[in-house]
């Protein structure tokens, strides 16, 4: 039995929602999902044999629109490799540390080769709703790699920087037209010791509403977050100005915030997504 009041109190902080804890106690998936945090310290220890292999098995075990299966991924272990796609990924040396980095891509090219082997014109991929399709796609099957490392006890980090240079990583990659990386996934033993705590999330009314859209709520619970957010920045020593709010509002304040990723709409056409 597990007492999960500890980690709703360390997911949301002051705006944990009222559970009736014991209906969901002795359930072991909630602790592992609850308890979930980025790693960014690997230890220099191989994965067990066989664990790349059953990552793909859960990925593939994800949902899939029309199962279309519009995603793939680049499993990089070699060390030089692994380095320079670091490099590209804003320079971060967790990368370089942990055994095994995936790069998860949305592709529309075994569909454009289906489309030509079954001599039919495949006019629906230059539309914007393939590339959505395949991002879509590609997030549900990470996530299921996620949750299947985390469950083995490895520890991943997701990078989206790896959309940083999309044409020298695609190029490291060789990858083929009509596919495009959309994030990393680092995994490996975590650093024994490792300090790095649960991040609390929005309370629930910020995101979820009931039967229409709550703006009041919304707003509500954000203000409650901020008290929160301010406190876990100086808990942690975080060199965050402000709230969360503050630090969101930063993020997104023009292009340049977006570290190179503005251009994104014309690489996507560039490499084979019409965005129709």
């Amino acid at each position: 039995m597990t007492d999960l009041s500890p980690l709703l109190t360390a997911r949301y902080g002051l705006g944990a929602p009222e559970v009736p804890i014991d209906a969901f106690a002795q359930d072991t998936t909630l602790p592992l999902l609850l308890a979930h945090k980025s790693v960014r310290h690997f230890q220099p220890k191989p994965l067990p044999a066989g664990t790349l292999e059953m990552l793909g098995a859960a990925a593939q075990s994800a949902a899939s629109s029309s199962n279309l299966q519009t995603w793939s991924v680049v499993a990089v272990q070699d060390p030089s490799r692994k380095a320079e796609a670091a490099t590209l990924c804003g320079d971060q040396d967790f990368i370089r540390q942990a055994p095994l980095f995936l790069v998860f891509c949305a592709d529309l090219a075994r569909l454009k080769s289906a489309s030509e082997q079954e001599d039919l014109p495949g006019a629906a991929l230059g539309y914007t709703e393939m590339f959505l399709t395949a991002a879509i796609d590609t997030a549900l099957a990470a996530q299921n790699a996620a949750v299947a490392a985390e469950s083995l006890g490895l520890g991943i980090c997701y990078v989206g920087s790896a959309r940083n240079h999309p044409r020298e990583l695609a190029a490291l990659l060789g990858l083929p037209e009509r596919v495009i990386a959309l994030f990393g996934l680092a995994v490996g033993w975590p650093v024994e010791g490792e300090t790095t705590t649960v991040k609390p999330r929005l309370p629930q009314p910020g995101l979820i509403h009931h039967e229409t859209y709550d703006t009041d709520a919304r707003d509500a619970a954000i203000t409650k977050y901020n008290a929160t957010m301010r406190g876990f920045y100086e808990a942690q020593k975080m060199n965050v100005e402000g709230d969360w709010s503050k630090h969101s509002a930063k993020r997104v304040a023009g292009p340049e915030s977006l570290m190179g990723r503005e251009t994104l709409r014309e690489i996507l056409e560039e490499r084979g997504f019409g965005m129709k």
